[in-house]
């Protein structure tokens, strides 16, 4: 265990033939059958009190909009949400600021659900300061039910911001990988809370690594369906799919630039795992640096102008930084003779990663600036760290032997969400960017 995870991020998973790939699923038609199961544990270290009323009409709606609005602020750890005592309050109001404050809420919300032409659903809300007696605007959206949930999710996108100042992430999606079985594999698609998840393809053979281009339209990732390690992208709206790297040898961890121009691999070219980098369409790949020792794990900064990745130069696994011309590589992990999986936050400050400590692997956060270091999950077997895209959240995979669930952490540590499904193992997650629908 304590080697083959460094192994199988660098070079491939057990080699695995067969039929290959089942299906290539166009436009994420069908949805997969195992729903997730949130538990949230932990409050942040100040909480803002926001009442959800009841909105009107919302009992023939196919979703319960208010819930999922109450179930994502709880779920940051910012807010604590109560829904008014079950009272209805619409989008109209009236607002009630002297009860409210009584209540000691700081803000309220409420809204209406109406069934609108063509099947659609027209959703309306608004929002309230309770403190500063102050109205916050609201939104105004007509959906198909389909869209039902991503309509509550920027609801709560639009609190989120309004009394925080920052974007929210509930409208953003994850990508991650199941199995439910030594011969059924998925590649998943789901909201940020990991429901309506729905199948982007589906292999009898191991699929690893997945990976959102910056514009949210595409995923990378590695598939077995040849009989060895090959990098594919694919379109998440077409279903369809590029082979991108499929050299001689292993071909794994793809990463894109944040201009998505360009793509890190690793390769087994030179008998060893090295990072290349070549054109996100295909193309002939650059080797980024020559060592011999395993480079792995590539991660682009967010500037684009370097790339963090793992090697074993030092002896054991550890995170380095290195320029996009293959020069001034430097050690960025010290605490431990194990990290790995580097991830790093939208603004370049953070970067999470995995570290061994004893027989556990655990969720950790460097500064780097500072290199002051922050534990966030002393879990036994954490992986695959993920950030949110406003930087606020890490997404994780947690559990067994390689990964059951997903997990989440506010990035101060306090407050953590599981994500569960039932029978099925769920792993290497990747959360996805803000797109202009979402």
């Amino acid at each position: 265990m304590q080697r083959r995870r460094f192994v199988l991020g660098s070079l491939a998973a057990p080699l695995a033939r067969g039929a290959g790939v089942l299906a290539g699923l166009s436009v994420l038609a069908a949805p997969a059958r195992a729903q997730f199961k949130v538990d949230v544990s932990g409050i942040g270290a100040t909480q803002i009190p926001v009442g959800i009323g009841v909105f009107r009409d919302s009992g023939n709606c196919p979703q319960p909009i208010a819930d999922i609005v109450r179930a994502d602020l709880t779920r940051s750890g910012l807010f604590a949400v109560s829904n008014l005592g079950g009272q209805t309050l619409t989008e109209q109001g009236p607002p009630n600021y002297a009860a409210w404050r009584t209540q000691n809420l700081e803000a309220v919300a409420g809204g209406s659900v109406t069934p609108a032409a063509s099947g659609r659903w027209l959703i309306q809300f608004r929002l309230w300061d309770a403190v500063k007696q102050a109205d916050l605007g609201g939104l105004a959206l007509t959906v198909l039910p389909g869209d039902l949930r991503l309509a509550a999710h920027k609801i709560s996108d639009y609190i989120y911001q309004k009394l925080t100042g920052q974007r929210g992430v509930f409208a953003t999606r994850i990508a991650y990988i199941s199995k439910a079985g030594p011969h059924n594999f998925a590649l998943n698609i789901a909201d940020s809370d990991g429901a309506n998840p729905q199948y982007a393809l589906r292999s009898r053979e191991p699929l690893l690594s997945p990976v959102w281009s910056p514009n949210g339209q595409e995923l990378a990732y590695v598939s077995f369906e040849t009989g060895k390690p090959v990098v594919f992208v694919q379109n998440v709206r077409s279903g369809a799919r590029r082979m991108v790297a499929n050299f001689k040898g292993s071909n794994s961890a793809p990463a894109f630039s944040p201009d998505g121009g360009t793509m890190a691999v690793v390769l087994t070219l030179t008998g060893r795992s090295q990072i290349y980098l070549l054109p996100s369409s295909g193309g002939t790949p650059r080797q980024l640096m020559r060592s011999y020792s395993i480079d792995t794990e590539p991660v682009f900064a967010p500037d684009g102008q370097s790339l963090y990745f793992v090697s074993d130069r030092d002896g054991g696994p550890q995170v380095y930084k290195v320029a996009l011309d293959g020069s001034g590589v430097q050690r960025i992990t010290y605490t431990g003779g194990y990290n790995v999986s580097p991830a790093v936050s939208p603004d370049g400050k953070t970067l999470a990663y995995i570290s061994q400590q004893g027989n556990s692997y655990q969720l950790w956060s460097i500064n780097l600036a500072t290199s002051a270091t922050q534990l966030l999950d002393d879990g036994s077997d954490c992986g695959h760290p993920s950030f949110a895209p406003n930087g606020q959240i890490v997404l994780y995979s947690a559990g067994g032997r390689g990964g059951e669930v997903l997990k989440t952490v506010s990035i101060d540590g306090r407050v953590r969400s599981t994500l569960s499904q039932a029978g099925v193992q769920v792993r290497e997650p990747s959360w996805g960017p803000w797109t202009p629908d979402r």
